[in-house]
């Protein structure tokens, strides 16, 4: 009887235990930093090929590193997937994220295995594009405006009001942006031409990738962004004109970091690993939502994608502009010099 009643009190307790055991090995929680468009199917695929569940949140690069820096002490995410990899370099300084090097290491490009070895194996390269600007082609023509084609246009009276870029504090595209004139230009000559354009923006929005969709629609005029960004608004049907701007331009080198003290740690790494295949790097041009160019050598380059290699690149101090002091103080003396002058 004693043998009986203790089997009829301890399946039951198993019973329930067993779904919550189950639930709390096959999840993990993405912090996902691409456009909405491309954060679902990169999940869906992700579920069916693992069966394991996601759980997952998009915001921009500069709000997902601040928001993984205020958990620290009890981490709830597991992976921050995507976004410029400037403030994945400043997580990883700052010992925000985990060391991890995956069996895939072999199959990524030079680019995307610098950034892990930089990083000191704390993040890795998923993607690379070019920084430029689009116009709304049509709105352009009936306001009978010049084509601007270089940095320097955008800060032309006739363009008061009519551009728009994202806060740099937010946006790691904007950052980019920043850090890129400052290479450009020199310090005190990229503030100033900062200040000078300040006084044509119309909007500074929280995502970097919002101004291609506003002159997409028309909403602005200029929208300044990753080129690839403006690439999904063109094939999509916009009536909009891509600028590699003539003075030259940054890029990004889209990211990847395990949170340290991620809670599903061994799901963490297998989304890591997944996230480096050829086949989930292809699935965001399979939905017409990417267009990058991947890390994984195998991956198939977007026919759309902006070919970098027609693109005048600045050499890009990924070290420097990606360190904790300088991203501070860059966006802070933004903040201060630039963000508060009146229109």
């Amino acid at each position: 009887m004693r043998a009986s009643r203790w089997f009829q009190v301890l399946v039951p307790a198993l019973l329930i235990a067993a779904p919550l055991a189950a639930q709390a090995q096959g999840e993990v929680v993405v912090y996902c930093t691409v456009q909405e468009e491309w954060c679902r199917p990169m999940v869906a695929a992700f579920e069916k090929a693992t069966g394991i569940k996601v759980l997952m949140t998009r915001k921009s690069s500069g709000e997902f590193y601040a928001q993984i820096k205020a958990e620290s002490a009890n981490p709830r995410g597991d992976v921050w997937w995507g976004g410029t990899g400037d403030p994945h370099l400043q997580a990883a300084e700052e010992g925000l994220t985990e060391s991890y090097r995956s069996p895939r290491m072999g199959e990524l490009q030079d680019w995307a295995v610098r950034q892990w070895e930089q990083s000191k194996g704390r993040t890795v390269g998923v993607y690379a594009g070019a920084l430029g600007y689009s116009y709304n082609a049509d709105q352009l023509r009936k306001k009978g405006l010049a084509e601007p084609k270089c940095w320097a246009d955008l800060t032309k009276r006739e363009f008061k009001d009519e551009v728009q870029v994202a806060n740099p504090n937010s946006s790691g595209t904007s950052y980019t942006m920043l850090a890129t004139l400052v290479q450009l230009m020199g310090e005190d000559k990229a503030f100033d031409y900062l200040k000078s354009l300040h006084r044509n923006i119309n909007q500074y929005t929280k995502s970097g990738a919002a101004p291609a969709r506003a002159a997409a629609t028309g909403e602005s005029l200029v929208g300044i962004t990753f080129q690839h960004d403006a690439v999904v608004q063109a094939v999509g049907g916009a009536p909009v004109k891509i600028v590699s701007p003539c003075e030259g331009t940054g890029y990004e080198i889209g990211s990847m970091s395990i949170i340290k003290g991620a809670k599903n740690m061994d799901n963490a790494r297998k989304w890591y690993d997944w996230a480096l295949s050829a086949e989930a790097q292809g699935v965001g041009a399979q939905n017409k939502v990417s267009y990058q160019v991947p890390s994984n050598k195998a991956a198939t380059v977007p026919a759309a994608a902006p070919k970098l290699t027609e693109v005048k690149l600045i050499n890009y101090d990924f070290a420097k502009y990606g360190s904790s002091a300088e991203r501070t103080r860059l966006l802070k003396k933004w903040d201060t010099e630039v963000s508060t002058l009146p229109k």
